[in-house]
């Protein structure tokens, strides 16, 4: 049931984006686009209590579980940042506006990049943690959870792989072709060809 209800998260979570976005750039409502994206946390909500409720009724903690923890760990982190991104886009592509900057490609400018979504995999993990220890105590010693404390391990070994990731970046910082300037900016893209 767990599964099923994290994939429904996430296919909730793409279709009211995009209702939010269809909403507010091919109809001109704001205000409704507003609300249809303020109702995507209340997707991580109703997975939240619904772990809860399963556990509370005596299901034996599994990697279902779990996953919902880093599912709820990973839309906390990364959700706005999304929204906030594809919005750019639909505001481009549908708007009129300017294109959204992009990122850096080069140099020193690309690790600050790499670290801010490092550090919003950080705050992920951290979420994901605290769910799956709140569930471990939940639980108790009445039922078995070692596939919890499994997940709790494999959310450190993430954000670790990721923190290695990031940390090339600082120490092999790709240069910029020759010819092309390395700048601190994002990159913007140019209107018009």
């Amino acid at each position: 049931m767990i599964v099923a209800l994290v994939v429904a998260c996430e296919v909730g979570f793409w279709v009211l984006l995009g209702l939010g976005l269809a909403v507010r750039y091919l109809l001109r409502w704001r205000r409704t686009s507003v609300v249809l994206l303020l109702c995507e946390p209340v997707l991580e909500l109703v997975l939240f209590v619904a772990t809860a409720i399963d556990l509370k009724n005596g299901a034996e903690p599994s990697w279902e579980h779990g996953l919902a923890a880093l599912y709820i760990g990973y839309t906390v982190a990364f959700g706005h940042y999304t929204i906030r991104w594809i919005d750019g886009h639909a505001a481009h592509r549908l708007g009129g506006a300017p294109p959204p900057p992009k990122p850096p490609r080069h140099g020193l400018a690309r690790a600050r990049h790499e670290t801010k979504l490092w550090l919003r995999g950080v705050l992920g993990g951290a979420v994901a943690l605290a769910l799956l220890q709140c569930a471990v105590w939940y639980v108790g010693d009445s039922g078995d959870i070692s596939s919890l404390r499994a997940f709790q391990w494999a959310a450190l070994r993430a954000v670790g792989i990721y923190g290695l990731i990031t940390l090339a970046y600082w120490i092999w910082p790709k240069k910029a072709p020759a010819g092309q300037q390395e700048s601190s900016e994002p990159r913007k893209e140019r209107v018009g060809r």
